[in-house]
């Protein structure tokens, strides 16, 4: 089911599936992709989650509405809870929403069951960047692109610390040798997360899905 809920100052679009009654479990998409993203893993976890898949500012159906700053768009998500009157849940995040998830789990650790992190880059410079250049792709904010992109060059160094105030058991995805992602520091870096590389590059959940479910399912098990 597609709805949207109009909150932080912005229109955001999501989908639900499964028991609403169930435990709830967020999917964040990465840079560029829509909740679409996610098509298959939320049925996977539908048989035992209520599962939302949003589309982050920026992208998608939702508001194309700046400035992206990381935390604030954490905030969307966190105020997305609040409209579905959900507390605590699991949030599983990929590339910059990975970031966004961690960000509203180091802000708001109280609301976080469960943290699963893929392929997210840390708060650190991300070095040899190639220039951004605009293209005539649609779906998505170059707006956006461009802020969050210096972000992720040169992140707050406060976002560092931050990740110390993470409470939330933590899986930390590696694409391996094929991702330009450090995440290895990543996971160094939350007290207590564990670290599984599965060595397809970048999009874990989408060359390697059933390794994906597999790791996920037997962290969120655990």
């Amino acid at each position: 089911m597609i709805r949207e809920a109009h909150v932080n100052g912005i229109k955001l679009v999501y989908r639900e599936e499964g028991d609403p009654t169930a435990p709830p479990l967020l999917l964040i998409h990465g840079r560029t992709a829509n909740h679409n993203d996610w098509n298959g893993i939320t049925q996977h976890f539908a048989a035992r989650y209520r599962v939302i898949a949003l589309d982050l500012r920026g992208h998608g159906a939702s508001d194309f509405l700046g400035p992206y700053e990381l935390p604030e768009m954490a905030e969307d998500v966190v105020a997305l809870l609040d409209h579905l009157d959900i507390g605590r849940t699991t949030l599983i995040g990929h590339s910059l929403g990975g970031v966004t998830a961690y960000h509203a789990a180091m802000n708001h650790p109280d609301r976080v069951e469960r943290l699963v992190l893929e392929d997210a880059p840390p708060p650190l410079p991300f070095k040899n960047r190639p220039p951004l250049v605009e293209d005539d792709s649609t779906g998505f904010d170059w707006r956006m692109m461009h802020d969050t992109e210096r972000q992720l060059v040169g992140p707050d160094p406060a976002w560092l610390e931050g990740l110390d105030k993470i409470t939330a058991p933590t899986l930390v995805l590696s694409g391996g040798e094929q991702s330009q992602v450090d995440t290895g520091e990543l996971a160094a870096r939350i007290p207590g997360a564990r670290l599984v590389t599965i060595d397809v590059g970048h999009l874990i959940h989408t060359m390697a899905r059933s390794r994906f479910l597999q790791a996920v399912d037997a962290f969120l098990d655990a």
